[in-house]
């Protein structure tokens, strides 16, 4: 693009202008019902495809579920799945490329899903994602640890044992309250680093630190709307969950476009 004056700029001014911070813009909440609407819309242009990608998130879920059952860890059921959730804005990176393919009138079957992996800012992409794997972990061993300090039941109790446990005892409706106010803090930091991360970096190439700044700033600026966001993935998910993760299926993949949707409506193009 040339200057006023119509002049070309020079090297130094186009690379300051290629690492020149987002902006954000304010949005309502009428923005995220459109944004989930254009999700839906994404997912029913590519249904077959997007449910084969999507089926990751239910078979998960069965695995991590069989995988306490079988090494007699069930108090951890509730972490892993809750916290599962963390990872989802790295698990849909694939849905956010057919997402941003389609809007530009390229092919957007399922084989460019993984294309992602071919992108110049895998790199980024990874270590962003190994950024949210990490509060995950660290999630899980915080509740492991309230676990043990409140309640420590012995490794052979039963499943009927420990919900009366947690339900009919002291300790148990103690480790509900600071187990869940602790989970909703690691939510809420990693929903802030990445809400628009991974699409921004995809889009951009920006880097990791980049892209987090940004989504940070993304909901400084929309605090009550991005509060809205979040009680509306939350509700999704928990309605996908039913019955047995299956709903997943459709619910998954339509956050994950519904997402590099919002991502256009906040970061200024």
């Amino acid at each position: 693009m040339a200057n006023l004056d119509g002049t070309m700029p020079d090297a130094a001014t186009r690379l300051a202008a290629q690492h020149a911070e987002p902006k954000i813009n304010i949005i309502t909440t009428r923005d995220l019902r459109d944004a989930l609407l254009r999700g839906w819309e994404d997912f029913k242009a590519q249904p077959s495809h997007v449910v084969f990608i999507a089926l990751i998130y239910p078979v998960a879920g069965v695995m991590l579920a069989q995988l306490t059952v079988t090494y007699n860890i069930f108090p951890l059921l509730f972490p892993l799945l809750g916290g599962f959730a963390l990872l989802g804005p790295f698990a849909a990176i694939g849905l956010y490329e057919i997402s941003r393919r389609r809007e530009l009138g390229m092919d957007s079957s399922w084989n460019h899903a993984f294309g992602i992996l071919r992108s110049p800012s895998i790199g980024q992409i990874a270590l962003l994602g190994a950024m949210l794997t990490g509060l995950f972990i660290a999630w899980l061993f915080a509740a492991w640890f309230i676990y043990r300090g409140l309640l420590d039941l012995p490794a052979d109790v039963s499943t009927p044992d420990f919900l009366r446990a947690v339900f009919t005892t002291f300790n148990g409706w103690v480790m509900i309250i600071v187990g869940n106010s602790l989970g909703l803090l690691f939510a809420i930091f990693a929903f802030s680093i990445s809400v628009v991360s991974f699409p921004l970096i995809i889009d951009r190439h920006v880097e990791a630190a980049t892209a987090i700044k940004t989504s940070i700033a993304a909901v400084e600026a929309n605090p009550r709307v991005m509060m809205y966001w979040g009680l509306m993935v939350t509700g999704l998910l928990v309605l996908g969950c039913l019955p047995v993760l299956v709903g997943l299926v459709v619910v998954m993949p339509v956050l994950g476009h519904a997402t590099w949707h919002l991502y256009r409506k906040v970061v200024e193009a």
